[in-house]
């Protein structure tokens, strides 16, 4: 009964965040033989294979809409308030596909993202411009993403990285970086902290950041069954935003109740997505 409940709900995870091709492209990409950017002992494997990663994108679209040139681009382009599920389906192949799929398979996706970020331009309320290509905006929203799987792994990954395996981390995403026209990315950990910083003064949360943030945190797309155990990966992936970024989303630090709820209850989700998730061995 155990196993079947195990697979169940890996099966329902897996159909959310892949769509309903996920075991035909996971198959593709883990069984096409040829090289690959990122060999098996890569960090950045350990990463995004991890179920950390449920709460690192949450803290990352949090953090990349302080952004308002970024935010701007998503609000206008993206979609996601009419579907958000299909955006999270793309987003996660493409991080499949970069990290674990064929050079060849990962060079096609790039390039595919690659046009459709030379076809977003736009200008914000404030009539300032943007276009998706610009390679300063690229790094910010590269830096963002690192940043936040990073810490999500550190906090709530099955094994945590030591100092030199995450700057390790920090050094595959910036080929990833590069390949979408990012110039320069950061290369450890150190620098992906100078950069965050260096674009402090750009940053501040609009209306559509703060509306992006109450979508995300409290009008979900999810039956109401299942939406207390969303609550519990938004709340810990708030409190792994930097202290600045809650200010500028009005998120205020509650310490008693994250110290002793919010974080062990995302102890606890991660472990159980982590279990759903993995095949069960065959005795």
């Amino acid at each position: 009964m155990l196993t079947g409940v195990r697979e169940q709900l890996g099966q329902a995870l897996f159909r959310r965040v892949a769509g309903p091709g996920g075991p035909t492209t996971r198959a593709r990409i883990h069984h096409t033989p040829g090289p690959r950017w990122f060999g098996p002992d890569r960090p950045i494997r350990a990463v995004h294979g991890d179920a950390s990663m449920f709460i690192g994108g949450l803290t990352a679209l949090l953090l990349q809409s302080l952004h308002p040139l970024a935010m701007a681009a998503v609000a206008g382009h993206s979609g996601f308030r009419g579907d958000p599920w299909g955006r999270l389906q793309r987003t996660s192949t493409f991080l499949a596909v970069t990290t674990y799929g064929t050079a060849a398979d990962a060079r096609q996706a790039v390039d595919h993202v690659r046009g459709i970020h030379e076809r977003i331009r736009g200008t914000t309320a404030e009539g300032v411009p943007y276009h998706a290509a610009d390679p300063h905006l690229l790094g910010w929203v590269h830096a963002a993403e690192t940043d936040s799987f990073l810490r999500a792994h550190e906090r709530y990954g099955a094994r945590p990285l030591d100092a030199a395996g995450y700057d390790a981390y920090v050094a595959d995403t910036a080929r990833v970086a590069e390949a979408l026209g990012a110039v320069d990315p950061p290369r450890n950990r150190t620098e992906l902290a100078e950069r965050l910083t260096a674009y402090r003064p750009e940053l501040r949360a609009t209306p559509e950041a703060r509306a992006a943030a109450r979508f995300l945190l409290l009008q979900p797309p999810l039956p109401l069954a299942v939406r207390p155990f969303y609550g519990g990966l938004a709340a810990n992936a708030v409190t792994l935003l930097p202290p600045w970024a809650r200010g500028m989303l009005w998120l205020p630090r509650v310490p008693v109740v994250e110290d002793l709820a919010v974080r062990p209850a995302g102890l606890a989700l991660t472990r159980t997505i982590r279990w759903a998730m993995t095949p069960a061995r065959e005795a």
